[in-house]
């Protein structure tokens, strides 16, 4: 009797799987699907967007069978290199690194232009953001000629930017007494200890590393501002004026810089229903996607579909934002 029971046991079982895989709920039986978002340095804004926007994707994995894992990398750079290697599902990447891949320009020009790269919506700003000890002797940009710089490491969108503005300012590396390429979590204790006298970064605010690094030594934020950069600015569409706002952190004034916004990317390979789950898993959870980090608390979907975007929207996002009225 117990050896026939099990058979029935299993007879229901075996029907409730194939009633479920014919019937409506069909993703319960559905293979599960695997996708990485390449994000940035934990201490970095990408990291938590990223992590955020896989929680809300996999709060209703059981259904549409997908799971989301956000992984730690080197930034913008290498997360388009490993989305066009077919290596990453999708990335977070600033938009001129964005810009600059589709067209196969700067940083990307010995590799070509990346086609297939697509865009899915653009998250928050990200001012150039620049912390200097007191006592250093900056108090703008340009002050840091001669001093000890973080320049970012290779492969992240800092250091593709501070090339930009290097340039952009006429300056060679020499120029810096010392090019330090720590990642971020290490810099806002290198300035602390007194190994360089200044870092840069781009990142959305606030911050907690750029809190941390005014609140635990004797450092200010510094002006990213004058000719040079009002050129870079008008000539470049994927760049913007900034202003990071008075009492932020130790800062009594605004302090006037510029800087890109981070977006979320794909590539054409990836298929559109993934895409379009993903889409649809932050901006049908949008109130509680704004909580999930301090920068994204005056993000406006509107905006986030249309700025700071260079590369083709992805068919899976664009069927979303139709649906929704939005294009």
């Amino acid at each position: 009797m117990k050896f026939n029971g099990t058979k029935l046991v299993g007879k229901i079982a075996i029907a409730s799987v194939v009633a479920a895989s014919l019937g409506s709920g069909n993703a319960l039986a559905a293979d599960q699907q695997f996708i990485s978002i390449g994000t940035g340095g934990v201490t970095g804004v990408y990291y938590p967007t990223g992590g955020a926007i896989c929680r809300l994707v996999n709060k209703n994995r059981k259904e549409h069978g997908i799971r989301c894992s956000a992984e730690s990398t080197g930034g913008s750079i290498y997360n388009i290199n490993t989305i066009r290697a077919g290596e990453l599902e999708f990335g977070v990447a600033q938009s001129d690194w964005q810009y600059h891949a589709y067209n196969g320009t700067s940083k990307f020009a010995d590799k070509g232009a990346f086609k297939d790269l697509r865009a899915v919506f653009s998250v928050h700003p990200e001012p150039v953001t620049v912390i200097a000890r007191d006592g250093s002797g900056v108090k703008q940009l340009t002050d840091v000629k001669g001093k000890r710089l973080n320049i970012g490491n290779p492969g992240s969108g800092t250091r593709g930017t501070w090339e930009v503005i290097e340039e952009a300012l006429g300056w060679k590396r020499s120029d810096l007494k010392l090019a330090a390429e720590m990642k971020s979590a290490e810099t806002g204790q290198a300035v602390c200890d007194g190994k360089i006298d200044a870092y840069f970064w781009l990142v959305g605010h606030p911050s907690a590393l750029t809190q941390e690094s005014l609140a635990t030594c004797d450092a200010h934020l510094v002006h990213v501002k004058g000719s040079a950069i009002d050129k870079l600015v008008s000539d470049n569409s994927f760049y913007r004026k900034a202003t990071i706002p008075a009492g932020m952190y130790n800062n009594k004034e605004d302090i006037d810089t510029f800087g890109v916004g981070a977006t979320f990317v794909s590539s054409a390979s990836v298929p559109d229903n993934v895409v379009y789950t993903v889409v649809k898993a932050v901006f049908e959870n949008f109130a509680d996607f704004k909580k999930l980090h301090p920068a994204f608390a005056n993000l406006k979907e509107e905006e986030m579909i249309s700025d700071s975007l260079s590369a083709p929207l992805h068919p899976g996002a664009a069927k979303y934002y139709k649906e929704r009225g939005w294009m």
